[in-house]
């Protein structure tokens, strides 16, 4: 056993723990988390859909900055304890930002709490669970993409259905009350007024359905 040793297996992403003998060291074990499948492809996606992406984690900084370069996280704050992760949510939340913070632990609890939107991976503890406003069922980092695509896909929806509601509205109303008849002798059929209304709750409706792809 020697430090160098031990230096070389910390900076690889290995937590290092020593065994001692009667008070004398004897020797070391070498754990090692293993970046999940496709990481480094979610995290790229992410970064490409303008989501700027940090790592919070209680692991020491080299083992930290290991994972980190094996997915391609640029951002790194390790040695966090699980009140601090809170903190870091806070901060980001003060300077404007919109956070979402990810995780499936005990100590990750407090920074779901305090982000804008919790996100637990299904595979990770109950609190977790619990405290985050989305859990991914399968646990895959690429879900997050997914979930930011399908909120955003949601929004935008939701901003067309209401301008179909309003221009049928700002339209019918109005000639329905008679508004055109002075001039035109225009007045709107009870039958095509219903007609029209219907057709609006169709529209908004299939408009809608399209989140199903």
């Amino acid at each position: 056993m020697s430090a160098d040793a031990a230096d070389r297996l910390a900076e690889s992403g290995h937590t290092v723990v020593y065994l001692a003998v009667d008070g004398r060291a004897a020797g070391l074990v070498a754990v090692a988390d293993q970046p999940k499948t496709g990481a480094r492809e979610a995290v790229a996606e992410l970064r490409r859909m303008g989501v700027r992406v940090i790592m919070l984690t209680g692991d020491t900084r080299r083992s930290a900055e290991a994972i980190a370069r094996a997915v391609d996280i640029t951002e790194v704050q390790a040695g966090v304890r699980p009140e601090t992760k809170g903190d870091v949510v806070r901060a980001l939340r003060a300077r404007g930002g919109v956070v979402a913070m990810a995780g499936d632990g005990v100590n990750d609890a407090p920074a779901l709490a305090e982000a804008q939107v919790g996100i637990a991976m299904g595979t990770g503890t109950d609190v977790a669970m619990e405290t985050a406003g989305v859990t991914l069922v399968k646990g895959d980092l690429a879900g997050i993409e997914r979930a930011i695509q399908l909120g955003r896909a949601t929004m935008r929806n939701i901003r067309e259905n209401l301008f179909f509601a309003f221009i049928y509205n700002a339209v019918g109303v109005p000639v329905a009350a008679g508004v055109l008849y002075p001039w035109f002798g225009i007045l709107l059929s009870p039958i095509i007024a219903s007609a029209t209304m219907s057709f609006s709750s169709v529209s908004v409706i299939g408009n809608a359905l399209r989140l199903r792809k």
